[in-house]
């Protein structure tokens, strides 16, 4: 039986490896390896029902794993995994009902991203999570909680490390 526990364990492991990527540790790359080894690890699927921040959280990650793992070898699976993940960013912020989140456009180096790519700030739960969904952006908007700015990720040494 799946417990949330599990969920925060990988969460707690999640943040070490991000500790080793941000001290120098681990390239990029490597922190992507062994992110995506942790969230196959603990579930080889999903989550169907999304009915905890949490599983909503857990989802985010596995998508947005998935979705780099194939990023330069399959469009169109990455296409998919990003649809998949940009779901579980909605199941997030409709659990949190908008509450405590803070969004904005972030300065990325890619041209293909720029004036796209956006960052959402969950402060409480110390989540940060990015999209370039329209219908995210438009729900974020109507919520109120959408800055009409550009800023420097929070995390923009990772957001602009090639890989």
């Amino acid at each position: 039986m799946f417990t949330l526990n599990e969920i925060q364990k990988y969460f707690k492991y999640r943040q070490g490896l991000i500790d080793q990527y941000v001290k120098g540790d681990m390239s990029k790359r490597e922190y992507l390896s062994r992110n995506l080894d942790a969230v196959l690890a603990l579930r080889d699927k999903p989550f169907n029902i999304v009915d905890s921040l949490e599983k909503g959280l857990f989802n985010y990650q596995y998508f947005n794993a998935l979705a780099k793992e194939c990023k330069n070898t399959d469009p169109a699976k990455t296409d998919y995994f990003y649809s998949k993940k940009d779901k579980a960013t909605l199941s997030v912020l409709r659990i949190l009902d908008f509450q405590g989140v803070e969004a904005y456009f972030i300065r990325v180096r890619s041209p293909q991203l720029k004036g796209r790519l956006f960052e959402i700030i969950i402060r409480e739960y110390q989540m940060i999570l990015h999209s370039a969904s329209s219908l995210i952006l438009d729900k974020l908007r109507n919520e109120n909680v959408f800055r009409e700015e550009t800023r420097q990720s929070v995390i923009d040494g990772y957001i602009n490390q090639k890989y």
